[in-house]
């Protein structure tokens, strides 16, 4: 099962999933006006972009992505994209062979766009569960977590700790990852840890870009285990 409260991302992976030859055909439709700002911003100010059939509607988040400023995605208050338009010179909106691989990997998969203490309330004794919530800002300015209209700040940090908790309890072998400061350290209590580097393509100073430290917490690893104090 795979779980996020993004539904146009939810949406997206099910059209790669089911219709990757129909998003395809509806990204080659796009490819004429990749580099063209006042038809991206067409697209972007679509007034309902629910009422897109499936295919059309998953294509058109895809397009924004590849040719919004720096691939971010990011929403305001009413939970409408407002990224502006990036500046490419050959902006590419998709690699065929990584679809097509994709959609294999997606067959068979539940897909579901939900609160993360929904999805988990499926989750039993031995099965895996990885959390990947929106991190916790490494400083006061570096605070953005607009990937839906709903944020996620400590106290949700903190919601989220007591759920990693529970779901160890009920025998799930859990992983979640976070920022490898700040509150972010703290669902590390007791559990096994490990910082990791990974690579960061956006941020609006290229001096932010390049490897970043992660925090991975585990349930099915003790501090004791791993000769940790």
């Amino acid at each position: 099962m795979l779980s996020d409260l993004n539904a146009e991302l939810v949406l997206v992976f099910e059209v790669v999933r089911d219709n990757p030859e129909e998003l395809m055909k509806a990204l080659d439709r796009h490819h004429p006006h990749r580099r063209n700002r006042e038809y991206y911003y067409r697209v972007r100010n679509e007034v309902d972009p629910l009422h897109l059939p499936s295919v059309e509607r998953a294509a058109r988040t895809v397009f924004l992505n590849k040719t919004c400023y720096n691939g971010l995605y990011r929403v305001n208050s009413k939970g409408r994209f407002n990224v502006p338009f990036g500046r490419y010179q050959n902006p590419s909106l998709y690699n065929r062979d990584a679809i097509f691989a994709a959609s294999a990997a997606l067959k068979g998969k539940i897909i579901v766009s939900v609160d993360y203490r929904q999805a988990c309330e499926y989750a039993r004794e031995g099965d895996f569960v990885y959390l990947d919530p929106p991190y916790h800002p490494l400083s006061t300015t570096a605070n953005f977590t607009g990937y839906t209209k709903v944020s996620f700040g400590i106290t949700n940090q903190k919601e989220l700790s007591i759920a990693f908790t529970e779901l160890d309890r009920r025998g799930c072998k859990v992983m979640l990852s976070n920022s490898a400061t700040g509150h972010g350290a703290s669902h590390d209590d007791g559990y096994g840890t490990e910082v990791v580097k990974a690579t960061r393509a956006i941020n609006s100073r290229p001096s932010g870009r390049g490897e970043v430290s992660e925090l991975l917490v585990m349930s099915y690893q003790r501090r004791f285990d791993l000769g940790v104090s």
